[in-house]
């Protein structure tokens, strides 16, 4: 499940960075031509910027961390679903990171039994 976890939080992230670059190029263009917000409404800037940023990285860090430290990769991956979720909503750009890193969280969370003999609980 460790490995299943790995690999799922490292695409999540990896498709994740796609999104946020689309993500925090429109919240720049926004800033840059305010004729494009009255197009279509963009609520908080600041946290798409954010979330651009972040949800990505606390997927791939989530993911290369489910091997060894299972609760605490699984926590990011989680982290990093609930992110894009709230600062991106879920349509067609969002459900394979999000969907990607939370399942990949539920499993390194329920990883008690693990490969190596150190246990998360």
């Amino acid at each position: 499940m460790r490995n299943a976890a790995l690999m799922l939080g490292i695409i999540a992230g990896l498709i994740g960075i796609v999104v946020g670059l689309f993500g925090y190029g429109y919240a720049e263009l926004s800033d840059a031509r305010p004729e494009v917000t009255e197009l279509f409404s963009l609520q908080n800037p600041g946290l798409i910027r954010f979330a651009s940023f972040m949800a990505p990285l606390l997927a791939i860090a989530g993911g290369a961390m489910a091997k060894m430290r299972a609760l605490w990769g699984g926590g990011l991956m989680i982290a990093s679903a609930l992110l894009f979720y709230i600062a991106f909503g879920f349509n067609v750009g969002t459900m394979f990171p999000i969907g990607f890193a939370g399942l990949g969280g539920i499993l390194a969370i329920a990883a008690g039994k693990p490969d190596e003999p150190k246990a998360h609980f």
